[in-house]
């Protein structure tokens, strides 16, 4: 193909295509000629829509709209062309931004895109380029849905709009829109989404074929696509407060910690009860006290001020961040929904080498938290890996762990000999010993010691009262110990009895509940 005199040549590249905007520049006149659609990209789309990548979808729908939606009387021709490369594998956005410049160069076209990066290199090779830029005035049609108690919005092919309202920890699901959305709606909302998202206003956290993990704005956006499910879905996330420190009226014990001691910190709870939301500003109150603060996300969807540094786990390798942020020695580490073995690695390593860490884990108890860390480090190291462990219930702090570290001889055992090493877990606030973990034989055992106790006390009671009727049947439950005694043996010395015991039991504030069969 030779340039006709006069006639102009574009060729758009992928991050133009997949914004669906070139349809729209040329219907508005803004390209007018020829515009040549390189196989190469073909090829790229179809690759990437065969794995169930979103990006692949939309880029074929996109020039299929091309082809469609202009009208011969604008003046514009479309061709494909074919490169003539072959092909030495499955090809990258690079490979195909490559071919579209030596393409350019051929044919004395125009590159279009949208992408800085690209515009960059297409002038340092002289190459003329179109850059498009989208106007950020333009809602996103879904926005209508989020109102001040909007936690999350559920878009699922065949189903009705969703969406949780409430707070953390009391919410329910509320039908917003009765009409059942097809496939046809949400790949119109992937289009938009990635639109925007190629403009700049967010970033794709991590792609992988069914998978899409994005965040835009302040909204993170999770897409599953078949193989992984059955249908389209789709799931849109936006937080609805962002608390102080100073909102959750943490006692002042807990503050003088949180300054002054805790260094290891577990944040744990259930899903959705606001472990991010406390972990974001705990994170704001260091970054106030002049601490420097560096958070891991995937996403990064934490709203933080300037001077925190965020970084993403999807796009750097758990040793890659391990050496940042081991070089860059920020005074603070929130490392937000700890998974799996590297995310711990990367904690302990961390915070052995003296960097404050803050771990956000998913726990339906407080101790189920510390648990997350028994098999990964020896018992005796937790103490000094994790000190205060704070879990978090319907958006408040319900509970504080400290561990400590003695060497005795754990609760509930009698024989001297089998002193060891005991992590002890006790209530922050009260001081009360709650938990005992050491190593027994070969398996590491977690204790609660209150049962042992109150089954110790139970054992006590029983005891006291069989020692002056041996022929009665004892049972303790709570404060309320039951006394049951035949007829039979019923009489007036058994009465003195029962009085002498009444009075023992009312002064360890138990209750004598007498029962005569």
């Amino acid at each position: 193909m030779n340039k006709l005199a006069f006639e102009e040549v574009y060729i758009p590249d992928i991050s133009v295509i997949v914004a669906g905007i070139l349809t729209r520049i040329v219907r508005e006149g803004k390209v007018r000629g020829k515009i040549l659609i390189p196989k190469e990209i073909i090829t790229y789309f179809e690759s990437a829509a065969k794995k169930g990548i979103a990006t692949g979808l939309v880029g074929l729908e996109e020039l299929a709209k091309l082809r469609e939606n202009i009208p011969e009387e604008i003046g514009v021709e479309i061709e494909v062309i074919d490169s003539g490369l072959k092909s030495l594998g499955e090809l990258t956005e690079d490979d195909v931004n490559n071919i579209i410049r030596d393409l350019a160069k051929r044919y004395g076209a125009r590159v279009i895109t949208r992408d800085p990066l690209h515009q960059l290199i297409c002038k340092v090779l002289g190459i003329d380029v179109l850059v498009l830029k989208e106007s950020d005035e333009v809602g996103l049609w879904f926005e209508k849905y989020f109102d001040n108690e909007t936690m999350s919005l559920h878009i699922k092919e065949g189903a009705p709009l969703i969406a949780k309202k409430g707070r953390p920890g009391d919410w329910k699901l509320v039908i917003v829109d009765e009409r059942v959305v097809n496939r046809e709606h949400i790949e119109l909302l992937l289009e938009e989404i990635l639109r925007r998202l190629r403009s700049g206003e967010g970033v794709i956290e991590s792609q992988r074929p069914g998978i899409m993990l994005a965040q835009l704005r302040d909204y993170r956006i999770v897409v599953v696509t078949p193989p992984v499910s059955l249908g389209y879905e789709m799931t849109i996330t936006k937080p609805i407060t962002r608390l102080k420190l100073e909102d959750y009226n943490l006692p002042e014990k807990l503050i003088k910690r949180l300054n002054e001691k805790a260094e290891g910190i577990l944040i744990a709870g259930a899903p959705g009860m606001g472990k991010t939301t406390f972990a974001q500003a705990l994170a704001e109150y260091y970054v106030r006290l002049g601490k420097i603060v560096k958070t891991i996300e995937s996403p990064r969807d934490m709203r933080l001020p300037p001077m925190a540094s965020q970084y993403s786990k999807s796009y750097a390798s758990s040793r890659d961040l391990h050496d940042i942020l081991l070089l860059s020695r920020p005074d603070y580490t929130v490392f937000d929904e700890m998974r799996d073995d590297d995310d711990f690695a990367i904690y302990v390593d961390l915070r052995l080498a003296g960097i404050g860490m803050i771990g956000v884990v998913h726990a339906s108890s407080p101790i189920d938290a510390i648990q997350r860390f028994i098999g990964r480090v020896d018992v005796g190291m937790l103490p000094s890996i994790i000190d205060t462990v704070i879990f978090i219930d319907r958006g408040k702090v319900s509970k504080v762990y400290e561990l400590d570290l003695t060497v005795r001889l754990p609760t509930g055992l009698r024989e001297a000999d089998l002193a060891r090493p005991v992590v002890e877990v006790r209530d922050f606030l009260t001081g009360e010993l709650e938990y005992e973990i050491y190593v027994f034989g070969e398996q590491t055992v977690v204790v609660p010691v209150k049962n042992i106790k109150s089954r110790e006390a139970s054992e006590r009671i029983v005891n006291l009262v069989r020692k002056l009727l041996p022929y009665a049947d004892v049972e303790v439950s709570g404060n309320v110990v039951t006394v049951s005694i035949a007829r039979s043996a019923y009489n007036s010395n058994t009465l003195k009895l029962l009085r002498r015991i009444r009075k023992k039991l009312n002064k360890l504030g138990y209750d004598i509940d007498l029962r005569i069969m």
